[in-house]
């Protein structure tokens, strides 16, 4: 019977001791909507109001995840104090990954510490029975949220615009065309875009993304350039992104079609690209004009293979430059960009079949490079 009572009596202490603990700050809850579709982002707004300035306590509160059924992104957190009461104040975007009945309850943990505690940090005192914290977890109100089907992973609202230039261009000569898709949404959904079109070289930048998150989700551009090269007429695929448009309430596709490129044989010669004095006895191999001109393309792209090229030619000498050059079509390029008389002999020696070789060429060229 004794024993009885002092359970009785412990479990009356243990929830007075709760109620004087709740008393020292209220949580409140707020979702901007009770209805979304799949993905759709939902603001969460969570508050903690001390009814002092509650220094004793620290806040553990972090529910940041990715997991199968939803995600949840921070989008701020603040601190500070109201006419002498302590607020604590956190901004969550979560996003539902399936559809149905939605409910989500998130653990907190209030830690308490003693104020001996603290004089036991100050003072340098070293008690090892002590408990610096008292330790309260708290369950978060639940939120409940019908999640809506939708036809596509993808949602939000999205607006593609397409650059390219005219569709009649030189044989060699680089096609250019861009992709920007404005909106809001999960741009991280977006599927990336490829070429590999038979005959044509194809160049592209890596996917440009830049996103910042709202209460609405993330809010960006997404970006994309392209520029092919040929000798022959191509076509470049179009491509379709389907979404489900918040606005409207619908599904959409943003289209990109595909575009007929002419391609008109170029009317110089290799030959044009060194001095005039000089052109009279000197022809160019066809190939190696194709390699020059893809390589100049490359360039003028700017962060393809040959990007680092620039900050290279800053740091050597033109000669130091092929010296390091790795195939003889490398080195022939850079030879007729120079324009320069004293590589015409190089040249043709390589366009006669003397010099077949890299090591050929930069044995050409070694006593040129010395008197430099």
């Amino acid at each position: 019977m004794k024993n009885s009572l002092g359970k009785w009596i412990l479990s009356l202490l243990v929830i007075y001791i709760n109620v004087l603990e709740a008393q020292e700050y209220v949580w409140k809850v707020h979702v901007n909507k009770t209805k979304a579709y799949v993905n759709e982002a939902i603001y969460l707004h969570y508050s903690c109001e001390f009814n002092n300035s509650a220094e004793l306590y620290v806040i553990e509160f972090n529910p940041t995840v990715d997991n199968t059924k939803y995600k949840i992104e921070i989008l701020s957190e603040r601190e500070q104090i109201l006419k002498g009461r302590r607020v604590n104040e956190y901004e969550f975007v979560l996003f539902v990954k399936q559809a149905g009945a939605f409910h989500l309850s998130l653990d907190t943990v209030m830690k308490k510490t003693n104020k001996d505690s603290i004089e036991n940090g100050v003072l340098g005192r070293d008690n090892a029975n002590y408990e610096e914290f008292v330790v309260y977890p708290y369950k978060q109100e639940a939120i409940a949220i019908d999640i809506l089907p939708i036809e596509t992973d993808l949602v939000g609202s999205f607006v593609l615009t397409t650059s390219q230039e005219p569709t009649k261009i030189d044989a060699y000569a680089p096609y250019h065309i861009s992709y920007e898709i404005k909106g809001v949404g999960d741009f991280q959904l977006f599927k990336d875009v490829n070429y590999s079109i038979e005959g044509v070289k194809s160049f592209s930048e890596p996917a440009k993304l830049e996103v910042e998150l709202t209460k609405e989700g993330y809010k960006g551009v997404w970006k994309k350039k392209f520029a092919f090269v040929s000798d022959k007429n191509f076509t470049i695929p179009g491509f379709r992104i389907e979404y489900f448009d918040l606005q409207e309430q619908k599904k959409k596709v943003l289209t990109a079609p595909k575009i007929q490129i002419e391609v008109v044989q170029a009317t110089f010669t290799p030959v044009a690209l060194l001095d005039k004095q000089e052109e009279k006895s000197f022809t160019f191999p066809r190939e190696y004009l194709y390699y020059f001109l893809s390589m100049v393309f490359g360039f003028l792209l700017g962060r393809v293979s040959l990007q680092r090229g620039k900050k290279e030619l800053k740091e050597y000498s033109l000669c130091e430059k092929i010296i390091k050059m790795k195939s003889l079509e490398e080195a022939m390029v850079y030879l007729i960009v120079q324009n320069k008389r004293e590589y015409i002999e190089t040249i043709k020696a390589v366009e006669r079949g003397e010099i077949n070789s890299l090591s050929g060429v930069k044995k050409s060229l070694q006593e040129y490079c010395k008197a430099v």
